[in-house]
C-alpha cells in the first residue's frame, strides 16, 4: 500500500512538507484506540533468533531508524510499534537552532537518495531530554546523536558535546558523537586527529565519571581515505569508544543517474540513499577487519532491501540503521529485513 498510494501522494509535495505530514499523522493514527496494536501487528516482526547484544545492551532485533529522522524525539513512542530495535534521536545541539534556510532536503528520485543540507535543527537539548523522559515506551533503546551549534567556535566544540551528554545521560542508553556532518561549516574538521581526540577524551572523562557510562559511539564520514580510516581506529582505542557508525552521507556525485545539471542547481549537502550503498559496505569492511573484528560498528548508508542489510552485517556491521531507504520503501522496509534475518 505504501508504495502504490501513500508514497505517490507524498512525493507530489516538497520533501520537508512531506516530512512534517507523515509525522502529524502518525502522532494522529496512535491515538485512535487500538491503532498501536494494530501497526505492531503489520509491521513489528520479532523473532528469539534476531537478538542481539552489542556493547553491554540487548537489542531485540539488528535494525535501527538513524538519527536525522526523528531529531528531537517526538515519535519515539510511535517508531517503537513499526518494530525498530532501537531508535537514534538527533543530532541535538545545546542550544535550539533554525537549521539551514529551506529548502533544504531533495529527493533524486532516479537513485533512489536524498539531498540534505539541514543544518542540525532541534529543539535544543533541554527540550530534547525533557520529551524524552516522558515517553512511555521505556524499553525500546534510544540513541542520542549530539553535535554543536553553529555559532560554536571549533575550539569549543567540546564544550557543546559535553553540555548535550549531561543533559541526555539518563534518557538515552547510547551516545554517537556527531562530527562528520557537511552541513554544518568546519563541522568535519574536527574529524583530524589531534582536535578529534581532544574532543572525544572530554566527553568519555564525563562519560567514565558515571557510575554507568553509556556506551560511546563516533560518527563517521564516507569520504575518509583509508589512512584517515586507521587514524580513527587509533583514536577509538585511544579514547576506549565503544564502536563507530558507519557511514554519515556523502558530499560525493559521483555515478548519479539523475541529471547533472539538476544536481548541481540543488546546491550543497550530504548524499544518501542507495548510491551510498557499496562505498558505506566498502569502509564498513576495511574498518572491521583492520579492527579484526573487535570494534562494533553500526553500518548505514544505502539499506533499501533485506539484501543491503545482510550485505553490511556480512561486512561485519553489529546492526544497522535506515533513513533514506526508509523513506523510499515505507515501514515494510523493517519487517522484510527481520524477516530474512530471521530465515538465515
Amino acid at each position: 500500500m505504501y508504495k502504490a498510494l501513500v508514497k505517490p501522494a507524498l512525493f507530489t509535495l516538497d520533501a520537508e512538507r512531506a516530512h512534517h505530514l507523515v509525522f502529524n499523522n502518525l502522532r494522529r493514527a496512535a491515538r485512535v484506540p487500538g491503532a498501536k496494536a494494530m501497526l505492531r501487528g503489520l509491521y513489528d516482526f520479532q523473532h528469539p533468533s534476531l537478538a542481539r547484544e552489542v556493547f553491554g545492551l540487548k537489542f531485540p532485533n539488528p535494525v535501527g531508524l538513524a538519527a536525522g529522522f526523528d531529531k528531537n524525539a517526538t515519535l519515539t513512542d510511535e517508531l517503537a510499534t513499526l518494530g525498530f530495535g532501537f531508535v537514534e534521536i538527533g543530532t541535538v545541539t545545546p542550544r535550539p537552532q533554525a537549521g539551514n534556510p529551506q529548502p533544504r532536503l531533495f529527493r533524486l528520485p532516479k537513485d533512489e537518495a536524498l539531498v540534505n543540507r539541514m543544518g542540525f535543527n532541534n529543539d535544543g537539548v533541554a527540550v530534547v531530554a525533557a520529551r524524552l523522559a516522558q515517553r512511555q515506551n521505556r524499553q525500546l533503546l534510544i540513541g542520542g546523536n549530539i553535535g554543536k551549534n553553529k555559532d560554536t567556535p571549533n575550539e569549543r566544540a567540546a564544550e557543546d558535546y559535553v553540555a548535550c551528554f549531561e543533559a541526555l545521560a539518563e534518557e538515552v542508553d547510547y551516545f554517537v558523537v556527531n562530527v562528520s556532518s557537511p552541513n554544518t561549516p568546519g563541522l568535519r574538521q574536527l574529524q583530524e586527529k589531534e582536535p578529534l581526540i581532544k574532543l572525544l577524551q572530554q566527553v568519555q572523562e564525563r562519560n567514565l565519571s558515571r557510575a554507568q557510562p553509556r556506551p560511546l559511539l563516533l560518527k563517521i564520514a564516507p569520504d575518509l581515505t583509508d589512512s584517515q580510516l586507521d587514524d580513527i581506529l587509533e583514536i577509538a582505542r585511544e579514547t576506549k569508544l565503544s564502536g563507530l557508525v558507519s557511514t554519515n552521507t556523502t558530499i560525493s556525485r559521483e555515478g548519479l543517474l539523475t541529471d547533472a545539471g539538476q544536481v548541481t542547481a540543488l546546491g550543497a549537502g550530504g548524499l544518501s540513499g542507495r548510491p551510498l550503498r557499496a562505498r558505506a559496505t566498502e569502509v564498513i569492511r576495511y574498518l572491521h577487519q583492520r579492527s579484526q573484528g573487535e570494534l562494533p560498528i553500526i553500518g548505514a548508508g544505502g539499506i533499501h532491501s533485506a539484501r543491503d542489510a545482510q550485505e553490511k552485517l556480512a561486512a561485519g556491521a553489529s546492526l544497522v540503521q535506515l533513513y533514506t531507504g526508509f523513506i523510499y520503501e515505507g515501514p515494510a522496509l523493517v519487517s522484510r529485513i527481520n524477516k530474512a534475518l530471521a530465515r538465515g
